[in-house]
């Protein structure tokens, strides 16, 4: 399986593959966006460390590898849009999603901490809920439905897509530097993704204190 992974990521097709899953999680949060990235960034070391090496870069040794600030772009991009997308149709939903709301304590709970985060001139929400599990989805979801604009929303965005992107290329990249392009690396890449993951959650789900005492799960 491993082995799989690191030819897809050696493939030209892998910055394709990682706009469209990035593009798509804000809607389906089970894609693997961020385990791609981190391959991808493996990928990379592994063809720094070749060339270093003297590896014979005619064959495409060392050359075909993701460049990191191509891969950084597309990371970036990619989430910025995608949280956009969600963004507008909640801003758009109507009746609808305003039912959804009534139905969905985290999107009421996301919906309160927002209007107060906002609020108070910051927006660090939406760097906490880029790591979370579906907290982007439920984030920029909310923001639309609260009717947020969009020169409050996209600044936030902007940042938590590099955070997210430098965060998951750095796990790849000085993982494959340190531990090699093997299947070592991969798991203690999605491991660190998971526990980023979990810490933001948990974060998400402490109470906001006295700006928005019934935020709680």
């Amino acid at each position: 399986m491993w082995e799989s992974v690191g030819t897809l990521a050696t493939s030209p097709w892998i910055y394709g593959l990682i706009v469209i899953s990035i593009l798509l999680d804000v809607f389906l949060p089970v894609l693997p966006s961020g385990v791609l990235v981190a391959a991808a960034a493996t990928a990379a070391a592994a063809g720094t460390g070749a060339a270093a090496a003297g590896a014979d870069t005619v064959s495409g040794t060392a050359t075909d590898v993701p460049d990191l600030i191509v891969l950084t772009l597309c990371a970036t991009t990619a989430s910025v849009l995608g949280d956009l997308a969600a963004f507008r149709i909640g801003l758009r939903g109507g009746p609808c999603l305003d039912r959804v709301l009534a139905r969905s304590r985290r999107l009421r709970t996301a919906q309160a901490r927002l209007g107060a985060a906002l609020a108070r001139g910051g927006g660090a929400l939406f760097l906490v809920a880029r790591f979370a599990p579906a907290g982007r989805s439920v984030v920029s979801l909310g923001a639309g439905v609260a009717q947020r604009r969009v020169s409050q929303f996209l600044p936030w965005s902007v940042l938590a897509g590099v955070s997210w992107a430098g965060y998951s290329i750095a796990l790849g990249y000085f993982g494959g530097q340190w531990l090699g392009a093997g299947w070592i690396t991969m798991a203690v890449s999605v491991l660190s993704l998971f526990l980023a993951g979990a810490a933001a959650a948990y974060l998400l789900r402490r109470p906001l204190g006295d700006t928005a005492p019934s935020a709680t799960t």
